[in-house]
Formats: C-alpha cells, sequence, structure tokens
C-alpha cells in the first residue's frame, strides 16, 4: 500500500498513527500543500475532495477520509483491535471520531494554515490565485485557500478558533472520567488516534490548557499515548522546527564572503 499524506497534517497523523499501531508496512508519499500538489488531477483521481491523506491498496484502488481509512485497517488487520467489540460503545467511539472532524478540525485548520500556507499564498498573483483556486475542488477548502491569500484570518478569528479548539480537552476530560486510561470503553481504539493530533497540537499552541491543574485526566492520557511505541513511528514533528527545516531546505545558502 502507499499513503499519500501531509507531515504535519492532522489527518495524515491519524492514519499514520494507526498503520504504526498495526505494524502495517505502507510506503510514504509525502504531499506538498504548499504547491497544491494534492489538487493534481493525478491526486484528485485518488481523493476527488483535494485532502490528504489518501491510501493506494495494492489491487490499485484508493481510499480517503481518515477515519474511513483507519476503519479499514481494523478490519483488514485485526490484532490488535481498535474499536471496541460492544456495539454501543463502538457508535460512541465513532461518535467521537466524528466530533473531532466537525468541531476540531475546522479551527485547527485556521491556525495551522495561517502558520504553514498564508506566507506562500500571499505572494501569489491575482492570475495564480485564480487558476490555483479554480482547481480545488471544494468550495470550503476554496474559501479557506481565498481567505490566507488575500484576506488573512484576524488576531481575533485566530483567538476564537484557539477557544474552540479547546473544548476537545473539557470533552476529553469528561469521557476519561468514566472510561479510565482510554477514551472509550476503557481501551485504546481510534477515538484516542482522533484526538492524538489536535491534542499534539494544543500542547504546542496553549501548553498551560493542557497541564494537570486544568485537566489532569487528559494530561495523563497524553502522556500515555507519546509513551507507545507507535507515536514515535507516525512522526508527530512539532509544527515550528518542521516549517523552520522546510524553510531551511528551500532557502538559498548564504553566500560565502570569499566567493
Amino acid at each position: 500500500m502507499k499513503l499519500y499524506h501531509g507531515w504535519l497534517s492532522s489527518a495524515s497523523r491519524r492514519v499514520r498513527l494507526c498503520l504504526a499501531e498495526k505494524g502495517v508496512p505502507c510506503e510514504s508519499i509525502p504531499i506538498d500543500m504548499g504547491k497544491q500538489e494534492h489538487h493534481s488531477p493525478a491526486y484528485l483521481a485518488m481523493n476527488p475532495n483535494g485532502v490528504v491523506p489518501a491510501l493506494r491498496l495494492d489491487n490499485g484502488e484508493s481510499l480517503y477520509e481518515s477515519s474511513t481509512i483507519c476503519e479499514y485497517l481494523d478490519d483488514l488487520h485485526p490484532q490488535p483491535p481498535l474499536r471496541p467489540a460492544d456495539p454501543y460503545e463502538r457508535a460512541v467511539m465513532r461518535n467521537f471520531v466524528r466530533w473531532t472532524d466537525e468541531k476540531s478540525l475546522p479551527n485547527l485548520l485556521i491556525l495551522n494554515w495561517s502558520i504553514a500556507l498564508q506566507p506562500g499564498a500571499s505572494q501569489w498573483s491575482d492570475a495564480q490565485l485564480q487558476e490555483r483556486l479554480a482547481r480545488v475542488p471544494t468550495p470550503e477548502r476554496r474559501e479557506a485557500w481565498n481567505r490566507i491569500a488575500r484576506q488573512p484570518y484576524t488576531d481575533e478569528e485566530k483567538a476564537a478558533a484557539l477557544e474552540n479548539l479547546l473544548a476537545l480537552l473539557g470533552k476529553m476530560e469528561a469521557m476519561l472520567a468514566p472510561s479510565g486510561d482510554w477514551l472509550v470503553g476503557g481501551a485504546y481504539s481510534l477515538a484516542d488516534i482522533a484526538a492524538a493530533p489536535f491534542v499534539a497540537r494544543i500542547a504546542e499552541l496553549a501548553p498551560d490548557a493542557l497541564s494537570n491543574a486544568r485537566c489532569p485526566r487528559t494530561a495523563d492520557w497524553w502522556a500515555r499515548i507519546q509513551q507507545r511505541p507507535a507515536f514515535a513511528l507516525a512522526r508527530f514533528d512539532r509544527f515550528d522546527v518542521a516549517l523552520r527545516q522546510r524553510q531551511a531546505e528551500v532557502s538559498p545558502a548564504p553566500a560565502r564572503a570569499d566567493s
């Protein structure tokens, strides 16, 4: 299998973590979102929504939507199981994953894109912008690209996005109270995998919010997640470190004084 993904994409991190937990070999094919490689005809043939990730199967078929990919992997490789056996708990797990997609992801997009994609998009000419927008397949993402290129999110909007993102911690704190170490049914599941990319960014953007004083259960949960061998394999690189490395790779080396 081949995973087309972004190293800093929360959805891509979710699938990489699932693959690592399963121990499933998969070829890594990074997608450069700044260059809009995920809007190319070849990529759109795999994922018509034009977002990462996409999983190319051995038979040539493709899957998209990170939650769908993770459930497919759990079906394909049942051990270790990453979904509750109890039907009700499995439904609770799915509702939580959907909640993160609908409530957490839009707010994280505002924060991440303002940092990672806005500097490049703001340099596009009007003609370049229109050409790039024409390749974006969904109106929601066209609006997001237009915002970062021409109407950057304000400080007030970014503050509101962070506040909305932090609502995840309260939800997790309540879920962990009866379930123990993990979010659903007391066992590690796709619910925990779904939450991990968002909590990783919260730990970088608002570390005080993820303190033992404010949300002790979730802070302990986050420590347990990071101790799992799969977490290191999934490569949750710090956002700021990854961006500095990327900038160093694209910036020309300074001229020598004796050149």
